[in-house]
């Protein structure tokens, strides 16, 4: 019986492994895709150059964000990558930055909030609020808290939750701009500006 279970479990765990092999690559190719499609659509429009992924470390954390530059050479923008914690756990979320500190867009990359309630937080009737949010004019938290966030209702968790993530990526942005960065001729993400060309 003892080998018997043996074999099992190693026929099982070998399954395992190949089915792991077989969908690792495609399923890394999506998520890099889904990557790069939020980067532009977070980014002002003037983004055709968009560097390779860099990170920076701000109290403790390590962030990960792409430089965006227009056809001149010159900085437009700025994608951060932050994970505020909600209801149902982590909100992965890209943040776009103008060169101003000015937020252009953002982007809900991953999320488990409650359906039809937290889960709202993809939907554009509650993230179009944060095109063109100023945070040195706004303040970036929900109104219950005395910001300027209209909270998804009955989801105050899930809005304090996004609204803190972006108010960290604020700081986090803040933290890049004091750090040297060169122009590295590093072009991996094609924009509409270059596909239309």
């Amino acid at each position: 019986m003892t080998i018997c279970l043996f074999v099992i479990c190693i026929v099982c765990s070998s399954l395992l492994a190949g089915v792991y092999a077989l969908t690792k690559a495609p399923i890394d190719a999506a998520a890099k895709a889904k990557n790069e499609a939020a980067i532009l659509e977070v980014l002002p429009e003037t983004a055709v150059t968009i560097e390779e992924e860099r990170t920076v470390d701000f109290e403790g954390a390590t962030y990960a964000y792409n430089l965006a530059y227009d056809e001149l050479g010159n900085t437009v923008g700025c994608a951060i990558n932050v994970a505020p914690v909600g209801f149902g756990g982590p909100i992965a979320i890209k943040v776009g930055f103008d060169v101003n500190g000015v937020i252009w867009n953002t982007k809900v990359l991953s999320q488990a909030e409650t359906p039809g309630l937290g889960a709202k937080c993809v939907e554009s009737s509650f993230s179009d609020q944060f095109k063109g949010f100023d945070p040195a004019q706004k303040n970036l938290a929900v109104k219950k808290d005395g910001g300027d966030v209209d909270a998804i209702t009955a989801s105050t968790i899930t809005s304090r939750a996004y609204a803190d993530g972006l108010a960290l990526a604020v700081k986090v942005f803040q933290a890049i701009g004091q750090t040297p960065m060169p122009l590295v001729d590093t072009t991996v993400i094609p924009s509409e500006v270059e596909e239309s060309k």
